[in-house]
């Protein structure tokens, strides 16, 4: 009885997507006025999913084939024992179109058309972004259902999506990275490049957190799987750290709903979207994608206090290094007032982050390497490469796109000319979406760096007065006003 009804078996991705996309539709979908933009961007969110499942089923297919290459390899030295004469015939041509080449070359073509698709999706939600802050007219299109239905779904996929994290397992291949990063911040060379952490520039103590699977495309006979190191400390804090950051995402949204769109319901509604979204379930064990997401919620949640607001971008700054591109828009935000606070909590956080590895590192050579590597002071790689440009396109390109991105990044200065919270919002996702195509591993998959701001630039009513000058208190420095002398009036007269 207990198999029967205690059973847990996860959601296969494919079907995730399916029922999301359905229930989506069902709650947020407004069948009485069809031709809305926010239908339309219900559309670009369904359109992310499938670019996402062929990415992972062409990994799930590479990984397979590169075991197999791997058992052929040992069972090579055996064979090799044989006699001369007893060995097959073989050329370089023979070898290329073996099964588990043609797998492996199929898997790539898989994954390559995948990472194209997202690209796709990923220039329609940026055009999306980007002309947002053209949208002056925002009429009120609250979700098909009432406050306590959305709070309950949304407890209900969030206990569900911990489960996930919480039975998800670790695979070999998923602590490699923290492998590479120990003996980074232990000052030993790694011998294997390949084994080094696939994140990009950031904090090297991420890197320890290695990823819990949870929704797969193939089921896992268990290999490759080492029991000792699953349970370790490192997976343990990973899953705590995923857990309490999604925590975070949850409740930054529904607070931003409250707090400055005055309407608790959107709030609710953008938050249960966030849960439903396939990325989500998808890619719910993995710390480098959703710790990031939560700060720099967080540091919208408080953008009423500047310090609050750098020190929370400070931090998701240090730990991933891409929020960097942020501070042009955030300083062109508070340029009229609040900047020096912002810059001041930006530099504190970045500091003490800075500070702090100086107790994981093992020398000073350590430290240093540490150090550029949490600011991205190096030159873009262009070997190693992983996503669309390890998969065929010349990494070269990466600075042209890079950039284009800069002067996106930099004329948020200036443009939009009048900064609310609502262009603060929207331009955020928008960086934040255009790291993604010159991002050098896995570019495109990063979607819960922007997907928490997307959801609130869709729901968000008109914020145009929302403005540093009219939500801001006095600096730390105020001015004084000059008095004016009093004037005595003759009553006579």
């Amino acid at each position: 009885m207990s198999e029967i009804l205690f059973q847990y078996v996860k959601v296969y991705p494919t079907t995730w997507v399916y029922l999301s996309s359905l229930l989506m539709i069902g709650l947020f979908f407004k069948f009485g006025r069809f031709w809305s933009v926010r239908n339309l961007d219900l559309v670009l969110l369904i359109l992310l999913s499938p670019g996402l499942l062929l990415v992972e089923s062409g990994r799930t297919m590479a990984v397979s084939a590169q075991l197999s290459t791997e058992g052929q390899a040992a069972e090579a030295p055996a064979a090799s024992t044989q006699p001369p004469d007893a060995l097959p015939a073989t050329n370089a041509a023979s070898t290329d179109k073996t099964p588990v080449n043609a797998e492996l070359q199929r898997a790539r073509s898989l994954e390559k058309l995948g990472y194209l698709w997202l690209f796709g999706a990923s220039s329609l939600v940026l055009i999306r972004l980007l002309l947002d802050p053209t949208m002056v007219r925002r009429p009120l299109l609250e979700p098909n259902l009432t406050i306590g239905g959305l709070t309950f779904i949304g407890c209900s996929l969030f206990v569900f999506l911990m489960a996930n994290v919480i039975t998800g397992r670790t695979a070999q291949e998923d602590l490699e990275g923290p492998r590479a990063a120990e003996q980074l911040i232990q000052g030993i060379a790694s011998t294997n490049q390949d084994s080094r952490p696939q994140f990009g520039p950031g904090y090297s103590l991420i890197y320890l957190l290695p990823s819990a699977s949870t929704m797969t495309l193939r089921e896992s006979d268990g290999s490759g799987i080492d029991r000792e190191e699953q349970i370790n400390v490192y997976a343990i804090v990973a899953k705590t750290v995923v857990i309490l950051s999604h925590l975070a995402v949850v409740l930054g949204i529904v607070l931003i709903g409250q707090w400055h769109f005055n309407n608790l319901k959107m709030g609710i509604g953008a938050a249960v979207l966030y849960l439903m979204l396939p990325y989500t379930a998808q890619m719910t064990g993995r710390a480098p994608h959703v710790l990031p997401a939560a700060l720099v919620i967080w540091a919208v949640v408080l953008y009423r206090r500047p310090v609050w607001a750098g020190a929370f971008l400070g931090l998701a700054i240090g730990v991933i290094y891409y929020p960097l591109f942020l501070l042009p828009l955030w300083t062109g935000f508070y340029l009229r007032r609040g900047a020096m606070r912002f810059a001041a909590g930006v530099a504190a956080t970045l500091a003490l982050a800075a500070f702090s590895l100086i107790f994981v590192s093992a020398d000073t050579a350590s430290y240093w390497a540490q150090l550029r590597n949490m600011f991205g002071l190096r030159a873009p790689e262009m070997d190693s490469l992983e996503g669309i440009w390890g998969l065929g396109w010349d990494p070269w390109y990466r600075i042209t796109v890079l950039a284009a991105f800069l002067t996106l990044s930099f004329g948020l200065v200036i443009w939009p000319a009048q900064k609310n919270l609502g262009t603060l919002l929207s331009c955020s996702a928008a960086v934040l979406v255009a790291v993604q195509f010159w991002h050098g591993h896995g570019g495109g998959l990063y979607m819960a760096w922007y997907l928490p701001l997307l959801l609130l630039t869709i729901v968000r009513p008109n914020l145009e007065d929302r403005v540093a000058v009219s939500v801001l208190g006095e600096g730390w420095f105020p001015k004084k006003r000059q008095r004016t002398p009093y004037r005595t009036i003759d009553l006579a007269a």
